[in-house]
């Protein structure tokens, strides 16, 4: 007879697997600009990972400007990588981050020197339409690995915000921003009005 712990760890795999069942994005996507894979990291490994992560991460709250207002950021971040004097508080690379990193970089054909952690503790947290631009050029590359909870990935046209495409990112899933989406897209993590459970984004990044 299984124990409890037993129960509750097959409750919690099989929760995670009917995640899945939410996969899907809008038609036409950009896929010359956006390249997605479902099943980097199976469902077992992505659970064990995530909660490991939030546990040893010392994550922060920053302060943003918004609407002429500064407010919190609305969610967790945390960074890790090589030694940098860009980013202060850069946290030394896991073992579970580096081998992450070496499935993403024999996927996206490059190397990233750190990564950013998004920690989504609930629907309430959320990332505003932007677009990304630490490399402060036009090649900047970023690769995403999700763990946790499904949640919609939108992108809109910089020009015409009625040009907008959306993807559900599974957990355990990889997405590549290849060069030049930056310069014409935005990308967001809206906040949810359904009850939504924990959710850490990867963000593998060449900084400096």
């Amino acid at each position: 007879m299984l124990n409890l712990l037993a129960i509750a760890y097959l409750c919690t795999v099989m929760e995670q697997l009917s995640l899945f069942g939410e996969a899907g994005q809008s038609r036409g996507f950009p896929t010359d600009l956006l390249d997605y894979r479902p099943g980097l990291l199976d469902a077992e490994m992505s659970e064990c990972i995530m909660h490991k992560l939030i546990s040893e991460t010392s994550f922060k709250q920053p302060m943003q400007k918004m609407y002429d207002k500064e407010i919190l950021t609305p969610r967790l971040i945390g960074w890790y990588g090589d030694a940098s004097d860009i980013i202060r508080d850069m946290q030394p690379w896991t073992d579970d981050l580096l081998m992450i990193r070496g499935k993403v970089e024999e996927l996206a054909g490059l190397q990233f020197n750190s990564v950013l952690l998004n920690y989504y503790r609930d629907g309430n947290d959320s990332v505003a339409w932007h677009s990304d631009k630490e490399s402060l050029n036009r090649k900047t590359i970023v690769a995403s690995v999700s763990l946790g909870q499904v949640r919609s990935f939108d992108i809109r046209n910089k020009q015409d915000h009625k040009e907008k495409y959306s993807i559900k990112l599974e957990s355990g899933s990889y997405l590549l921003m290849k060069a030049g989406l930056q310069d014409h897209w935005e990308h967001r993590i809206a906040k949810s009005a359904r009850p939504m459970k924990a959710r850490l984004n990867l963000t593998f990044r060449v900084i400096g």
